[in-house]
Formats: C-alpha cells, structure tokens, sequence
C-alpha cells in the first residue's frame, strides 16, 4: 500500500491566517488521506533569512493593512464556524511561542499543544501569553509541566526551530501559513481549496471524473 501523502504545514502561533488554515487540518486529512505534519516557526525568522520583510515600512498593498487583515480574518472565521478575537491587547513574543510548540513536539504533542496555544491568542485572549501561561497550556494538554518548561529552553530546541526555518526556506516558503506537498509551495489560508484539490487529484486509485 503506498505511503499517503506528506504535507509540511509551516505556521506562526500569532499568524491570524495560520489559526485559520489550523482549524481545516482535521478535515484535509481526513477527506485526502494526506498526512500532515506541524512545523511552527517564528514568521520573522523567515522573513530575515529571506532579507524581504513585507510588514515592514508602508504597506506594499490594502491587503497587509492591518485593518483590512483584521476584518478579512473576521470573514474568514465567519465561514468556517470558528472562534477569532483580534489580539490587540494580548502580549507575547512570537518566537517564544514557537519555541514552546517545538519543545511541545519533542515530547510528541505538537499539533494539540499548537491547538491550544492558538485558542488562546486567537479566541480567549489570554495574556500576557509568558512562560507561566505556556506551562499552564502545556499541563492543560496532557503533558508534564516540568519536562515541558526544561525542553523550552534547551539549546536543542532553539537548533530544531532554526532547523524548521531552514528547511522552510529551502521548500520555498516565504510567509505563513505556507504548506508544501512533494516540493510543492501553497501559500496562505485561501489556498487550501486547491491544496485539497491536488492532493485528491494525485490520490493513487481516484476514479476520473
């Protein structure tokens, strides 16, 4: 029987547009029999060993207004029947977040500690979102709370979410939500009805239509 698909899905805790794409994995997997694995990264990381940060300076175009990002999320949440709340006044550092869902990874719970850390930037607001409030989502999840905060700040974990922006550069990732499947790049939320669409279209046995 052949392996099923593979699809990396590259994405930062405090992305509006990876909480989305987050909340349709269950459902991709399910309906393409695609294997989906978790790779948090801190999208400011990316965007320097790139050298080309769009949020920097003016906006390039409407669509990196933050207002117009706030109410097409809104939109977003709307029509898929989830919960979003802006997080104007919730105070985090992104890359401790990511750093948190790798050591979450090491000890096997990437995906529902990723989970839980989005509804809480996204839907209950929890702040500010410190390593007090990590521990507390990571205890709430299931695993060991000591364990999880060692993990947090051994040099290991830094060098495996260097590692995840290394090997997003390489794949061809330039912002996130970004998801790569046999080399190659789909970027953002909005396109993962043609995601879904390749991944059924390349299903070995699927009867033409």
């Amino acid at each position: 029987m052949a392996e099923p698909p593979a699809v990396d899905f590259y994405y930062g805790l405090g992305s509006r547009y990876s909480y989305l794409a987050s909340t349709r994995i269950a459902g991709l997997e399910a309906e393409t029999g695609c294997r989906v694995r978790w790779r948090p990264l801190y999208s400011a990381d990316l965007f320097a060993a790139r050298g080309a940060d769009p949020f920097q300076g003016a906006p390039l175009s409407g669509q990196y207004d933050w207002a117009y990002r706030r109410r097409d999320a809104e939109a977003w949440a709307d029509y898929y029947g989830v919960p979003f709340r802006e997080p104007l006044d919730v105070r985090f550092d992104g890359r401790r977040l990511a750093l948190a869902a790798t050591a979450a990874g090491r000890l096997g719970a990437v995906e529902r500690f990723s989970c839980r850390l989005f509804q809480a930037v996204f839907a209950a607001g929890v702040s500010p979102l410190d390593d007090a409030a990590l521990r507390q989502i990571a205890g709430e999840g299931g695993l060991d709370e000591e364990r999880f905060a060692a993990l947090l700040d051994e040099p290991e974990t830094a060098g495996m979410l260097a590692t995840t922006v290394a090997e997003a550069l390489a794949a061809g990732v330039f912002g996130v939500p970004g998801f790569v499947v046999a080399g190659r790049v789909f970027f953002g939320n909005d396109r993962l009805p043609i995601l879904r669409h390749a991944l059924v279209k390349d299903r070995p046995g699927r009867s033409p239509v």
